[in-house]
């Protein structure tokens, strides 16, 4: 399947690597990119092996790392990144 992102989801990733490089590294966001492209690419092959946190808007969540996770919502013919998510931020309730 074809992977989209919105808007939000470029967003919030540029600030979440922008908080961990300054943080961490660049090596450390090194990790971490390499790792949402191994998800991106396994989401595209097995959209459901994520569990779904969000019943009401059917989101899937995949937590890349300990500090931070990768939202989206599987469509019939794409899958949608809607946002990353800092997990030290306040719990994910909509």
């Amino acid at each position: 399947m074809n992977v989209r992102f919105t808007p939000e989801a470029e967003s919030t990733f540029r600030a979440l690597v922008y908080q961990l490089q300054s943080q961490w590294g660049e090596k450390f966001v090194s990790k971490l990119e390499l790792k949402v492209e191994k998800v991106l690419s396994q989401i595209s092959v097995s959209p459901t092996m994520y569990p779904i946190v969000l019943e009401q808007h059917e989101l899937r969540r995949c937590i890349l790392h300990k500090n931070c996770s990768m939202l989206y919502k599987v469509y019939d013919d794409y899958i949608l990144v809607t946002w990353f998510w800092d997990n030290r931020q306040e719990p994910l309730i909509i």
